[in-house]
């Protein structure tokens, strides 16, 4: 076989050999998961997302399995991995990492869970010794760096292709690595990960925005332990995937550009995710929010006398999320900067259920997004970019009939930016013990949320015991 593509050949290595010894890192880690499962908890309280959960058939469970947190399902890696993936996803409550591509790097942890618990129950069943939390910790560092650095050099979004592609590619080298695999199964496996392509962000524009932005991500997992799997049985790989002329991703699918790593794999993007410890709304807006917010108090009595909303944003918010006309379902407007920031002034909030058809019939939301004039700010664009900044800024003042206004308010980084991380603290242990109080019974909500008062004793301990404690019968 020739020697695989570069890249194949340095997330393969980085995959299997890295060792995680950044401390910030493995907090940061423990956080992450904490987080994501807050997210899980509160996706099943959406029948939307729980008729997607189980068994891809009716009754094919599997004993000893992968369990799903939450419910009681038992399912083989491959099916665990889409049902996790797709709750952390389903209320774009989880983490998030802005770059040249966008990116959820939690959704990584559908796969990385699932086999996690797989491989703890088989080496329980069979008298060894099964992987800890603390070994979850290091494969979403790992996963979560993969993604994010070939997020910062490479825009799939501009060739019309959706970044849970990288979740794909991300999750194969790390549960590969999991497995067992060596050095030259992860290239394998990698891929036919990239061999698969790249899903359409059809789904996440007009007219087409729907639900499926809310479970392909646990579709990435999935694929992502299926190769790894198929790579461990001795399947062959394809060692230029990226590179071959005319029919490698490269040529295919990217313009012939070449996909590249922008800096060496250690544990950056981890330590400076973003998080969303206040309000589920797409990232690029939600500084946006914090202003509406803000401005809440001096609008709210006000209201049928404002006459325009200026929203300042920067250019990837310009084409992700400023959208008119109709919004057919949630999907739409959770990706919508329009309404977020109408919901924000209006009601002083913003959660999950105001995406909902009850609180979008309000007629006083149409109306505001009729008067919101939405406009890249150069400035906010190019901060978003510089590698020691990447601010998310947004600014807003509001206009009224009889010619007054507010102040401008601008705020340049959200509350779950690095800068701001230790404020972000308190809002997103909040988050946790409310998803998991709401899920479970007071006993069992107790012991979960205890699990993560003490780092070092989750770190040790192994993971079918941690999976056990979210189990919901």
């Amino acid at each position: 076989m020739s020697a695989p593509d570069p890249l194949l050949a340095d997330i393969a290595a980085y995959a299997r050999d890295y060792v995680v010894e950044s401390q910030p890192a493995r907090d940061a880690a423990r956080l992450c998961l904490m987080d994501s499962l807050a997210c899980a908890f509160m996706a099943l309280a959406h029948p939307a997302c729980t008729r997607l959960l189980g068994p891809v058939v009716a009754g094919a469970t599997m004993p000893g399995g992968a369990r799903v947190p939450g419910t009681s399902y038992e399912l083989d890696p491959v099916q665990a991995a889409f049902n996790i993936g797709a709750m952390i996803r389903w209320l774009d409550f989880n983490d998030t990492w802005l770059a040249a591509e966008w990116a959820h790097p939690s959704d990584n942890l559908g796969a990385i869970l699932a086999v996690a618990d797989y491989l703890s129950r088989q080496a329980v069943m069979e008298g060894g010794t099964p992987p800890v939390v603390g070994d979850v910790l290091a494969a979403m560092v790992k996963a979560y760096e993969v993604q994010g650095v070939l997020a910062l050099g490479n825009s799939f979004n501009r060739v019309g292709l959706d970044h849970v592609l990288l979740v794909r590619v991300a999750s194969t080298a790390v549960v590969t690595s999991m497995l067992g695999g060596t050095r030259e199964e992860i290239v394998n496996a990698l891929g036919n990960a990239w061999i698969d392509g790249g899903p359409l962000r059809t789904y996440r524009h007009a007219p087409n925005t729907g639900s499926r932005k809310s479970w392909a991500a646990g579709d990435a997992a999935s694929r992502a332990v299926r190769h790894a799997l198929i790579a461990r049985s001795g399947e062959m790989g394809y060692p230029a995937a990226l590179s071959a002329k005319t029919w490698g991703f490269q040529d295919a699918l990217f313009g012939g550009r070449a996909v590249t790593i922008a800096q060496p794999l250690g544990s950056h993007v981890i330590e400076n995710v973003l998080f969303k410890p206040g309000f589920p709304a797409e990232f690029h807006a939600q500084t946006a929010v914090e202003c509406a917010l803000q401005l809440h108090p001096r609008v709210k009595d006000r209201v049928q006398d404002i006459a325009r909303i200026v929203i300042e944003t920067q250019e990837p918010a310009m084409r992700i999320i400023d959208r008119t006309g109709p919004l057919a379902n949630p999907a739409a407007r959770d990706h919508c900067i329009q309404y977020m920031v109408a919901v924000a002034l209006l009601f002083g909030r913003l959660t999950a259920a105001d995406y909902e058809d009850g609180i979008a019939r309000d007629p006083r939301i149409d109306a505001l997004r009729a008067v919101m004039d939405v406009r890249e700010n150069a400035t906010f664009t190019r901060e978003y970019y510089e590698p020691d900044k990447r601010c998310i800024g947004n600014a807003m003042q509001v206009f009224f009939r009889d010619g007054s206004s507010t102040a401008r308010v601008q705020i340049d980084v959200p509350l779950g930016h690095r800068r701001r991380r230790l404020e972000a603290l308190p809002p997103l242990v909040r988050k946790f013990e409310s998803a998991v109080a709401a899920h479970f019974a007071a006993k069992q909500a107790a012991a979960i949320i205890a699990l993560f008062a003490e780092p070092t004793a989750l770190d040790a301990l192994p993971v079918q015991e941690f999976v056990a404690a979210m189990v919901r019968n």
